[in-house]
Formats: C-alpha cells, structure tokens, sequence
C-alpha cells in the first residue's frame, strides 16, 4: 500500500468534511434551497424544460382593523340655525291664547274657540304665485275727512288715496314686502249704485280665483260705521309703539241664514288664529269677532274673511297703520300654525 497516498486521499477527505460541516452551519445550504425554490426561479425552470410561464400566487394581504370613529358632535347654535333654515316657521298658539279671542254671535251658533285655534293651518302664503286676494265690496268707503279729500257722499269718497282701496294698498304692500305675492281688486264695486254691491264683488272674486287658482285667502277690506247716542261716528282706536291705530274686526258669516256655506267653520278658525295672533303682538287691537248669518261671498274660499279696519269716526292714517299691522299678524302665520 502506498501510504503517502492513502494520507493525503484520508486528508483531503477530512478537509473536505471540514468545509461541508463550516458551510452547512453557516446557513449556506438553506440560502441555496431558498434561491433555488424562488418563485423566479422555479418559473425559469419551467419555462425551460415546458415552454410555460408561471404566475406567482397573490397571497392574500391581512383584512386591517377599521379605525374605531368618534362620532361628530354639531355645536348646538349650528343645529339650531339649520333646523331654521329648513323647518317653515310656524305660529304656535297654545290652548289658553284662546283668552286673547272675543266673540260677538249674531248667527246663534257657539264657536269653540280653543278646539279652533288649536286646529292645524297647513298653508303656505309664500309662494311663486298669488296666494292672496285683496278686495273691496265697499270701495268708496272712507274716513273722518279732516280736509283731505272731496267727499263724494258722507265718508265716503271716488279718491283711491283715501277711501279703503288705500288700506288695501298699503296692506298689500306690507304682505308683498314680507314674500307674499298679492292681487289687489281695485274696483268699487259699490259704484255707482250701492245695491248688489256683494253679487258685483262675488263675480271679481270669482273671475279672479279662477284667473290665479294659488290664490288660497280671501279679504274684503272695510271701514266699519257705528254712531253713539249722539249721532256722531265712534273713533275706535288703541296705542301702539307706532302710534295711534285704528281698530280691527274680523267678520265671519255662516249658513245660518239657510245658504250653502260649508267653508264657515274653516273661515270661523282663520278669523280666532289671526285675532289671537293681533291681540299677542299689539294688545287691544281687535274688537269682538262679528258672527253673523250672512255669507258675505265667504262660501268661496276656506280662507275667506272680511275685516273692518276702523270705523268712519278714525283717521285715514290710524286706518292705513292698522293696515301695517293686520299685514304683519298675516306674515306671522303665512306658513302655517301648530297647537303649542
């Protein structure tokens, strides 16, 4: 045996080991197996012996947790001014606003006058077309003339600047300066003969309501005329923060007298809400509720009403105030009430 050559086979050998044995335990085998199982790798090999491309597999990407929110807190005064901005402002009348009412019955009917101003309005004044409709049965009638205009009889005049087609105006004007669009009828309907005055003024309303079918309220604007023992005309007036005003009275008919009329209990409601509504923001400005039998062309509309603005004892200026204030209690509830 050639020992020389036997050692340094058995040398080599154990060097060899030595150097598998410092590799292996350097991690170099596993950074072997790991290039060779690339995915790269594994797909150039197939390529090569198939022809094949592979896709890499798309591991799927851990769900995240969703982030826990707080929940938005809005400032009370933003919430508030919202709800304004977007809720119609109702008038609310509570069931004791009906202390602020009087009624004076002529027709033999009982109004109830809580279960009527607590009844719902749903109305809205405030639209794009006319809702309201101004006119005058008795057009010529007028104030205490104090030299300011030509009488054409007594308290009564021709001139439109002071008869009731003024009030009218200025009522219209304050009603179209608050969003409400408006139809003045400025016809006198009581010239010139004061017999059929009513059947003249229902033929306008009527051609009117059907000219503007949005028109939903009524008012026949007057000038009431009550004398005392003595015979001179009664001033009805009141102190107000603008002045001294003429008195307001609504006027509301019914069917007593046997005519159809199935929109009085409504036009009876219109009436207590905007007496309430008057007597809340100008105290003493409205006499009693007049309840009569006649229709007075109310059967027309549910929101039909006639209104006596002073009497020919007051001022034409104490009229045309209490005709700024009439059209403000109107804005007030142009959108409608609740019960409070």
């Amino acid at each position: 045996m050639d020992w020389e050559k036997w050692c340094l086979r058995v040398g080599a050998a154990a060097v060899g080991c030595a150097l598998v044995v410092r590799l292996l335990s350097g991690g170099l085998l596993d950074r072997v197996l790991q290039g060779l199982t690339h995915p790269e790798v594994v797909s150039a090999i197939v390529f090569m012996e198939t022809g094949r491309m592979l896709r890499p597999i798309e591991e799927p990407q851990p769900t995240q947790p969703v982030p826990e929110t707080s929940p938005v807190t809005v400032p009370v005064e933003e919430t508030q001014a919202q709800t304004e901005a977007t809720e119609p402002a109702y008038a609310v009348f509570a069931e004791q606003d009906a202390d602020l009412v009087e009624v004076n019955s002529v027709c033999g009917y009982d109004a109830d006058l809580p279960a009527l101003l607590q009844k719902p309005l749903s109305w809205d004044l405030k639209k794009e077309e006319p809702t309201v409709l101004i006119v005058h049965t008795h057009g010529t009638e007028s104030y205490t003339p104090n030299g300011q205009y030509t009488e054409s009889s007594q308290y009564r005049t021709l001139d439109t600047g002071y008869n009731v087609v003024a009030v009218g105006a200025e009522l219209a004007k304050v009603l179209e300066s608050g969003g409400i669009k408006v139809v003045h009828d400025t016809t006198m309907h009581d010239h010139p003969s004061y017999t059929g005055s009513y059947n003249h003024a229902r033929k306008s309303i009527q051609a009117y309501m059907e000219q503007y079918p949005s028109v939903v309220m009524v008012l026949d604007i007057h000038r009431d005329s009550v004398e005392n023992s003595d015979g001179q005309q009664v001033r009805y007036t009141v102190e107000t923060d603008a002045g001294t005003s003429a008195k307001l009275m609504m006027v509301v008919g019914t069917d007593a007298n046997g005519l159809k009329h199935p929109n009085w209990p409504d036009n009876m409601a219109l009436a207590v809400k905007l007496h309430a509504q008057l007597e809340k923001t100008v105290p003493g400005i409205c006499r009693p509720i007049s309840f009569r039998s006649q229709r007075f062309n109310q059967d027309l509309s549910a929101g039909a009403m006639l209104i006596e603005v002073g009497s020919a004892g007051n001022t034409h200026e104490e009229a045309l105030l209490a005709a700024r204030i009439l059209g403000q209690a109107i804005l007030d509830i142009s959108q409608g009430t609740q019960s409070g």
